[in-house]
C-alpha cells in the first residue's frame, strides 16, 4: 500500500468491525466507493454526504480498492470440451 493510503485508510477492530475507513474517521472505504460507483463526482459526494471529507480521501479510497482487487488472488477454472 502507498504511503498516502497508509496514511488515509486504517483498519481498526473497534470501528465498523474492522472495515477499512478513511483515517480520523468512521467513513468506511466502502460507502465511499458506493458513491463513485454511482457516478456521483468527488465535490457532490464531499458538499452532500461527507462535509468533512476531502478529495484525497475519496482519491485514497479509489487506490485502495484498486490495491485489493491487484492483491486478490483469482482462481480461474477453465472449461474443458
Amino acid at each position: 500500500m502507498g504511503y498516502m493510503m497508509r496514511e488515509r485508510i486504517e483498519v481498526n477492530p473497534n470501528i465498523h468491525s474492522g472495515r477499512p475507513c478513511i483515517a480520523s474517521s468512521r467513513i468506511p472505504v466502502e460507502d465511499v466507493l458506493e458513491l463513485v460507483a454511482e457516478g456521483i463526482p468527488f465535490s457532490e459526494i464531499i458538499r452532500d454526504y461527507y462535509p468533512d471529507l476531502q478529495v484525497e480521501g475519496i482519491q485514497a479510497c479509489v487506490r485502495y480498492a484498486a490495491e485489493v482487487v491487484v492483491a486478490e488472488d483469482l482462481h480461474v477454472s477453465v472449461a474443458r470440451e
